[in-house]
């Protein structure tokens, strides 16, 4: 875990209304995690013609383990330019609407290696064949061979103020967040249902007491974000989770337990923030 809430922006002379040494996911499992969650990215090569040209293609790939493996064609020009320089990164990041520079990427640079036939090529086989089913056609052809990018360096960018080249030991320890396959919905079920939840939160665990309104913006398996609208405008929030979770019902027992803290603080008008750490 690691402490980088503080990097959101809180606005010219504005103090955290939440205490910033809640546990945070690692720079480390953020990268894991985003580039666990993405099916394609931009492979980047050294070109053989012109030489020494720095080449992109999109390639799909998927995680095994800390380190992406590709299933390319040998007509690939990035095949060729791999057979001839191994050096490559992997560019993996999100899509969607909004800001593009908000958003989280990742680069895996290393170098990259064919694998022949062995546990290796079979543990690469199983995990792509589990991303990409669509592959199993075509899978097994003489012009297709499965490459691994042996990571060596990480730089992980999660939006603005938050970036960092990660610790190669970081990365190959992390592990993917349990809880980012079922986010969405999580944020969407608290936001639909249990906006008052989330009101009270801001209002008894943190110091956002003027709290009119909240939404909740992210989740992981430490804790959770939300947007809070106070009498300055929206402040950023983040409170954590009683212990980590791994699961959408850990989230729900965690949120209940919540909930049921901040009531209790509030029908007893203890001082906000009194126990944000609990």
């Amino acid at each position: 875990m690691s402490n980088d809430a503080h990097l959101r922006p809180q606005g010219e002379g504005e103090q955290p209304l939440y205490d910033t040494a809640v546990p945070t996911p690692t720079h480390g499992e953020r990268a894991r995690t985003l580039a666990a969650a993405i099916r394609a990215g931009t492979l980047c090569t050294i070109a053989t013609d012109p030489a020494g040209t720095p080449y992109g293609s999109l390639v799909t790939f998927a995680m095994d383990g800390p380190a992406p493996v590709f299933l390319i064609s040998e007509l690939a020009e990035h095949t060729k330019n791999l057979r001839a320089d191994a050096r490559a990164s992997l560019l993996v990041a999100e899509s969607g609407e909004g800001d593009p520079l908000a958003k989280g990427r990742v680069t895996l640079l290393g170098h990259a290696r064919v694998l022949p036939d062995g546990p290796e090529r079979d543990s690469a086989k199983n995990t792509y064949l589990s991303v990409h089913p669509n592959a199993a056609y075509y899978i097994d052809y003489a012009d297709f061979a499965f490459w691994r990018l042996d990571v060596e360096s990480v730089r992980y960018i999660g939006g603005y103020g938050r970036m960092s080249w990660v610790d190669i030991t970081a990365w190959r320890t992390g592990e993917p967040d349990p809880i980012a396959p079922h986010a969405q919905a999580i944020i969407d079920h608290m936001n639909a249902d249990h906006a008052d939840a989330m009101v009270a939160f801001c209002r008894a665990l943190t110091r956002a007491t003027d709290t009119t309104a909240a939404t909740m913006t992210s989740v992981d398996r430490y804790g959770f974000e939300m947007s809070a609208q106070t009498g300055r405008g929206p402040r950023p929030i983040r409170l954590p989770f009683p212990a980590p979770i791994t699961t959408p019902d850990d989230a729900r027992r965690a949120m209940v337990a919540l909930v049921r803290r901040a009531r209790e603080l509030l029908a007893c008008g203890e001082p906000a923030g009194s126990d944000v750490r609990q």
